[in-house]
């Protein structure tokens, strides 16, 4: 019989080569492509293979999510409503953001309501998160699970399934590549994923981020798990966000902040975020913005100055770019607003990152404050998106953002069609 042949295969980035190479084409890794025997597919005889019977959509019974409440209300939001059995979540952020800190919160709260709990600590040592969860108060209850090898530890797990399982973090994994790799990472993230849906476990995964604010590792783990979540810092506040969910909403935001004994909710983001606004200061303007199914009163603020270059800035924070230099444009064209000799800043205050199309018309008027020197009313908060003609349009969640700017206490609400054009609003408000 002829020898089969040898692949090689880069224990960094997957990359496969049919002859040794001392540098990786796919990641530039050196020494990184190690001998791999093929995969062997045997060809079944006629008539052995066994196919798997098709079902009719219409005779699949109906199953109930049965989601159950990790107690934690802002969490709970966010998830759209509490776990699902079996779920996998991916929950990512920078390092000391708080990621262990609310994983070790929700535990104790699974332990309170009489769940079997398993902490997979690969970062740590069970000394160091007993130290951690003695400050949060966790129960003693919890089980502790210092392993980093992949196979051993899903042996352990399988030999008596937890109910929730922790594994802090994926990158800390190994397999048959070295951990933190990409393909550890995704070796790790699929084994894992077939052990929740095979026993229905809970399971949820910290993972590290990169620089540029995304999970490490290839795509393709946030396309197996059921939810992906960041935790993120804005100011003095933490903030939890969904970019995925399979059974809620995406892009809502839950508002926490660090305390003495952990995260603590934020009841009123609102009013936490305007908490610091000046009063008749020029470029202040109040939005009603939109996150997901959330709605929040935040300031929008603008500066502008003479620029001493020959190109003029335009920085914005917390906002979409491209929409502010929209609003820009139609501020100078549809207005005759001069900006071709001014630096313009605008910031949406607090840290926050929300990329709505109905800060528009908070953005505009905050502009045309902050150019010409006039305040608008302490008591206006305004929505609506901004078009290229200069007119206003109406945005998604129209009511929610109403009933928050009345819950906020701000007696004018502006939004269209109370005002057809940016135009109109701006000759009434200043």
């Amino acid at each position: 019989m002829a020898r089969a042949a040898l692949h090689y295969r880069c224990a960094v980035c997957g990359y496969r080569s049919v002859k040794p190479l001392g540098r990786c084409p796919g990641c530039g890794s050196w020494e990184s492509l190690k001998e791999e025997a093929p995969l062997s597919r045997p060809v079944p005889a006629k008539g052995a293979a066994n196919p798997q019977a098709l079902i009719r959509l219409g005779e699949v019974g109906e199953v109930g999510e049965a989601r159950f409440s990790s107690r934690i209300g802002e969490l709970d939001r966010v998830l759209g409503g509490g776990f699902v059995p079996g779920a996998v979540l991916l929950l990512g952020g920078e390092p000391g953001v708080g990621k262990s800190t609310l994983l070790l919160q929700v535990a104790q709260r699974m332990l309170e309501e009489g769940r079997r709990v398993v902490y997979l600590a690969g970062e740590e040592s069970p000394g160091q998160v007993r130290l951690r969860a003695g400050r949060l108060g966790v129960s003693g209850d919890l089980e502790l699970l210092r392993e980093t090898y992949l196979e051993t530890a899903l042996a352990t797990l399988e030999a008596d399934p937890p109910e929730f399982l922790v594994v802090d973090s994926i990158q800390t994994l190994e397999t048959t590549a070295a951990p933190g790799s990409l393909v550890a990472v995704r070796d790790a993230t699929a084994a894992l994923t077939r052990f929740a849906k095979r026993h229905r476990v809970t399971t949820v995964l910290v993972g590290h981020v990169t620089k540029e604010g995304i999970v490490a590792g290839p795509k393709v783990i946030e396309h197996v798990v059921d939810a992906t979540l960041y935790l993120e810092t804005a100011g003095h506040f933490r903030v939890l966000r969904s970019t995925k969910n399979r059974f809620g909403p995406v892009g809502e935001l839950g508002v926490f902040s660090m305390g003495e004994s952990g995260l603590e909710e934020v009841p009123n983001p609102s009013a936490a975020f305007l908490a610091e606004r000046p009063v008749g200061a020029p470029g202040s303007v109040v939005a009603l913005g939109l996150s997901g199914e959330r709605a929040l009163a935040l300031e929008v603020q603008a500066l502008a100055a003479r620029t001493p270059f020959p190109a003029p800035r335009r920085v914005a924070q917390g906002l979409d770019a491209r929409r502010v230099d929209v609003v820009l444009a139609v501020l100078e064209r549809r207005l005759n607003l001069p900006l071709g000799n001014l630096d313009v800043y605008v910031n949406l205050a607090g840290g926050l990152r929300i990329f709505d199309p109905g800060l528009d018309l908070a953005v505009g008027l905050a502009v045309y404050s902050a150019v010409v020197g006039r305040p608008l009313p302490q008591e206006v908060a305004v929505v609506g998106e901004v078009g290229l003609a200069g007119e206003l349009r109406s945005v998604e969640g129209l009511e929610r953002r109403l009933r928050e700017g009345q819950r906020a206490g701000f007696r004018r609400l502006v939004y269209p069609p109370e005002f057809r054009s940016l135009e109109a609003a701006v000759s009434e408000l200043l």
